[in-house]
Formats: C-alpha cells, structure tokens, sequence
C-alpha cells in the first residue's frame, strides 16, 4: 500500500540546505530546486546519506573544480553507470560493517541523473541494479533534452519540441516520437514510483521519504523546467511546470503493485475536471514549440491534446481500479 508521510516544512526547512548556494546552475534551473527539496527531505529523516551524481547539468554546475556546492558524501560517474556505482557503494558499505570497520547503519542512498543519463544512456545500469533490489531511490531530474552539451534530443524530449538535433522546419515539426514512458516502465520492475514537481515541494519531499523509507529501491520521477533549453524566462521556471500539471501533460501521482493514487495538484483536477486546461496553454509558454502555432502545424497541436486526454482517463481508471 502506497503511503505518503507526514512532514512538517518549517521544522525541516530550519536544517539547513545539503545543496548550498554558490553553484553555477543557470537561473531559474529546476534541477537545483528539486535536488535542495530531495536533500532536505533526505536530511530529515536523520539516517546516514549520500549522493551519487551522473554526469549532467546538476553535475557539471555544483562541483566545478576545485570547488562543491555539496554538503554530503557525493560521488561523480559516467552518463551510463550511476546506479551501478551507487550498488557498488552500498555493496562496499554492507561488507564493512559486516566486518567491524564501520558502525552498522541505514544508509539513504539518492542517486541523480537528468533524462539523458536515465532515460537513454543509463537505464540499462538502472534496470540491473532494481532487479538485484539495491536499496536506492533514483531521481531522474527531466529537463527534456540534454541540455549541459548543446540542447540534443532525448527520449525525454517531449514530441515536436525543438532541439539542435531535432530542429522544426518544413519537413518535420520537430522531435517526431512521444517521449519514452519511464515512469511506467520503471513501475513494471515492481518498485514504488512517483512523479513530481518542484513547484509542488510538499508533495515532492512527501515522495522523497516514502522512497527511502522504502525497503529497496524506489524512483521518482521530476519535472525539471530548464528556461534555456525550453526557451522562455528563467523567471516563469515554476508556472511552466505548474501549467504542465495543470494540463495533465506531467500528472503527479505514486504508483507500487498496481496501486494508483493521484497526488497534490493532479488529485485536485481529477475531483474538478474544470480546471483542467488545454495543452496549447503550456506549449505557448516555451520557444521549443513556437513552430507549432503556425497555421500548417496545429493540426499538431490537436493530435497532441487527444493523446494528453487518453493517457489522463487512462491514469484515472488505474486510479479508480485502486479504489474500488
């Protein structure tokens, strides 16, 4: 059964951040305010902790050498191997203590990957470590391309955005495919899964430490708005995701055995179907979709909405199936 705790924000904002400032993540970047919400959360839970970092925009930005914005045993790897060196880690950690030469603990492992190193690259790494059930919870911070090395498409990207390698034109709207559903796909290897938002912190941290509290692994799933590579102001970061949620383009639920629950602003919209919005309100918000309101494109924009109404109705009747 999916249960989210209890958390009191002003008692866990008073800890102080994991992730301090000083970094050098553009403005307005979600990845720098999901990983402080992730940390924070971590740290209130009061066990032992440490960080495991995939290379990635998070990466590059808060540890420029010889400097680290990390308060927290962090470790760097490849693109490909985050979750496979966060098992190595809590491999090492397990023989230790068996042997004496560390005092036995829980330890919160949190890796972090952004869609790049998770959706693409990693997620063979990721798949192996979940099915030998280390006791991780990987957040995968989707910013919808990768954005650190020139804004290339990924199959987090979502459909008929523009990148550098899938630029709209005559021929081709932009990325052709919908984005890969990993969250369902993570969901299949039977491991508690959530999405969320920064905007959203309550419900975000709330899912940090059902995961942990988890007894293997867990993953969560995050909307992370990146102003240059989506093209807007690095002022709007949160409306943009807020919007995403608003039109069911990025719902907020948790997921564990079959059981759906819809969460925070999502959970709203399903009891008052009004407020859902249509999905040109989120796509106008961003220049990687400004093509698609040319006349010989919103075509586009319908097909887009019809697969944004199906997956919702979809989400509801997993969630009407969990409580009946």
């Amino acid at each position: 059964m999916i249960e989210l705790p209890k958390i009191n924000l002003k008692e866990i904002a008073k800890q102080g951040n994991v992730l301090t400032g000083g970094h050098r993540l553009c403005a307005g970047c979600g990845a720098g305010s999901t990983a402080r919400q992730v940390m924070l959360a971590a740290k209130a839970l009061g066990d032992p902790y440490m960080v495991v970092n995939a290379t990635g925009c998070l990466e590059v930005a808060t540890t420029i050498y010889p400097y680290t914005a990390w308060k927290a045993p962090w470790l760097h790897n490849a693109f490909e191997n985050a979750a496979a060196t966060a098992s190595g880690a809590l491999a090492a950690f397990e023989a230790m203590m068996r042997k004496g030469q560390m005092e036995k603990k829980h330890i919160n492992m949190i890796v972090f990957g952004g869609d790049g190193g998770t959706y693409d690259i990693g997620i063979q790494s990721l798949s192996g470590a979940i099915e030998r059930g280390h006791d991780f919870l990987y957040v995968c911070y989707n910013n919808g391309a990768y954005m650190n090395t020139g804004i290339q498409r990924s199959s987090g990207t979502p459909q008929c955005a523009s990148t550098t390698t899938s630029p709209a034109g005559k021929v081709i709207p932009g990325k052709i495919k919908w984005q890969k559903p990993l969250a369902e796909i993570m969901a299949a290897h039977d491991i508690p899964v959530f999405t969320a938002s920064p905007a959203y912190y309550k419900d975000l941290m709330q899912k940090v430490q059902a995961g942990l509290k988890h007894d293997g692994p867990a993953f969560l799933l995050v909307d992370s708005p990146c102003n240059l590579g989506q093209r807007y102001a690095p002022d709007i970061s949160m409306e943009t995701t807020k919007m995403a949620i608003d039109t069911c383009f990025f719902p907020l639920y948790a997921t564990y055995k079959d059981e759906w629950i819809l969460t925070s602003r999502s959970k709203t919209i399903a009891m008052k179907p009004d407020l859902k919005k249509p999905v040109e309100e989120y796509l106008k918000m961003q220049g990687r979709f400004k093509h698609l309101f040319k006349p010989e494109n919103r075509h586009v924009i319908e097909e887009m909405q019809k697969k944004i109404d199906e997956d919702w109705e979809n989400l509801l009747k997993l969630e009407r199936v969990t409580h009946e």
